[in-house]
């Protein structure tokens, strides 16, 4: 059986994501298989595995810093919000329906055999388990029947280290606050703390840490520096969704994706972002919206009520506004199926009834209970309008949705893809004018995908990009994205080595 460490936090957002999957590329560097953990996940930005199975993208990206394919045993339990009270809840990659939170606390207790069978089915498998905890280990009313911190440690015999964010302040409070509030049997699994997203001179830290140390009784393993890298964040708290509205940065293409209340998946777009010449912004309120080149509706977890919002928020008269004015309107999953004349829910798969949609697509949706869940391969057909220059090009994501869109009776399809689990070709999405809907999630994702939209809006506004293909001679060569992101879990590995006291955790590892 596998050796295992956990990484537990005193707060969400203390990085406990970016540290476990540190960990999961430093021993893989190092010889060991290796595999990621997490028994409960609660995120709207999900992933649909090989097997056409969900689960939650802080352990695809952790499986990826560990150089294995994403398995639904490392999230077995994934909680995705629909209201501030409620979720639906995902066990073993399939939904076992929707739960208010009284209901599932009730319930998650009988969850742990599972999450056990999980854990043990991957320990039989690997050298190491990294286990990533979930918010606080310290928050008392949700302590009974914990299955994702300390009573997931206590379970697998886990040692734990203990995070605690600087950039936030009172981190020496968070950390010894945290370690009181544990019961003995707790305390006497926490075998380190690490300060983490520290800024300045850590010699001016240096009493802080003695005394944390001699009132806390366990050492610090490490200091680690905020660390300014670009891997993926399912956190509602990703920087990127804390800055919203600001103003254009001046760059050659804008694109703007609306904050839907619900928003989910908003990975999708970070591919933007690594493109120089773009400025990618995330809009709340119509009047920050401006004059961008392309507007992206992404997925929500409740398309009735983020439509709803959009009507009432004015931000439907906005981008109706930019429409008119030909600017490309682009809609993912959810954001595709808001674009339609109506959404009905006969079911009550969200809220019942039904729904008037954009209106920008001759096109309806029905919502019913069966998720939609596979992975998909396929390529871009003949598009009208902006986008027509994609036409032939390959793309590769995943679907997860639980509604279906009827064929526009006057349409153009957006593309031609293959189911991976049934091999089925299909058509998916509509395409009229500029105005672009896909329920494939990464869509972007592509080699030159993104790279080519970007081109293709500098060219209709006719701005020459340094590097599009009419320049070769100042072109940088175009890096493939999943190269990329190897280069960013490799610079993840270095600065935990250089921060953390590996030969202490390696110790910690070889004493569970």
């Amino acid at each position: 059986m596998a050796k295992a460490i956990m990484i537990q936090g005193t707060m969400s957002n203390a990085g406990k994501s970016l540290l476990a999957a540190g960990l999961c590329r430093i021993f893989r560097q190092d010889g060991y298989r290796v595999a990621p953990f997490k028994s409960q996940n609660m995120a709207l930005n999900s992933f649909i595995t090989e097997d056409g199975l969900e689960m939650g993208r802080a352990q695809v990206m952790q499986a990826e810093a560990a150089g294995i394919a994403p398995d639904v045993r490392m999230n077995p339990i994934l909680l995705k919000p629909t209201t501030d009270t409620g979720s639906q809840v995902i066990v073993q990659g399939e939904v076992l329906g929707d739960m208010d939170a009284r209901k599932y606390f009730a319930y998650k207790k009988s969850l742990m055999p599972l999450v056990l069978e999980a854990y043990n089915s991957l320990a039989a498998e690997n050298d190491i388990i990294v286990i990533e905890g979930a918010g606080s280990p310290a928050e008392i009313n949700l302590k009974k029947d914990d299955i994702v911190n300390m009573g997931l440690a206590k379970a697998v015999g886990a040692p734990v280290l203990l995070a605690g964010d600087i950039d936030r302040g009172g981190v020496f409070a968070q950390l010894l606050g945290t370690q009181m509030l544990l019961e003995p049997e707790e305390q006497a699994l926490l075998k380190g703390f690490i300060i983490n997203k520290f800024r300045g001179d850590k010699t001016i830290l240096d009493p802080g840490i003695a005394m944390l140390e001699e009132r806390g009784g366990v050492p610090v393993v490490g200091v680690v520096p905020f660390m300014q890298l670009d891997i993926d964040d399912e956190d509602s708290l990703a920087p990127q969704l804390t800055q919203t509205n600001r103003a254009p940065a001046g760059k050659p293409v804008e694109i703007a994706v609306v904050r839907l209340p619900h928003l989910s998946n908003f990975t999708d777009f970070n591919v933007f972002s690594r493109i120089p010449e773009a400025d990618l912004r995330y809009v709340s309120r119509p009047e920050a919206l401006g004059n961008p080149d392309m507007v992206i509706l992404p997925g929500t977890k409740n398309t009735m009520a983020d439509l709803r919002w959009l009507f009432a928020s004015g931000m439907a008269d906005a981008i109706d506004n930019l429409r008119r004015r030909g600017c490309v309107i682009f809609g993912v999953c959810g954001g595709y199926q808001m674009l339609g004349r109506e959404i009905s829910d006969p079911d009550r798969t969200e809220e019942g009834g039904q729904a008037r949609g954009l209106g920008f697509l001759d096109t309806e949706t029905v919502f019913s209970k069966e998720k939609r869940r596979t992975r998909v391969h396929g390529r871009i057909t003949d598009l009208p309008g902006t986008l027509q220059p994609l036409e032939g090009m390959e793309i590769e994501g995943y679907e997860i949705h639980m509604g279906r869109t009827s064929e526009s009776r006057d349409k153009a399809d957006f593309c031609r893809i293959r189911d991976h689990c049934t091999g089925i070709e299909t058509l998916d999405g509509t395409a009229a004018g500029n105005i672009y809907g896909t329920y494939v999630h990464g869509v972007f994702d592509a080699p030159g995908i993104a790279r080519r939209i970007v081109e293709i809006l500098a060219e209709h506004k006719g701005v020459t990009l340094k590097s599009s293909p009419g320049n070769t001679a100042c072109a940088a060569p175009e890096t493939d994205y999943q190269t990329y992101k190897e280069t960013q879990y490799d610079l993840l590995a270095e600065t935990l080595r250089r921060h953390l006291d590996m030969k202490r955790i390696y110790e910690i590892l070889e004493e569970s």
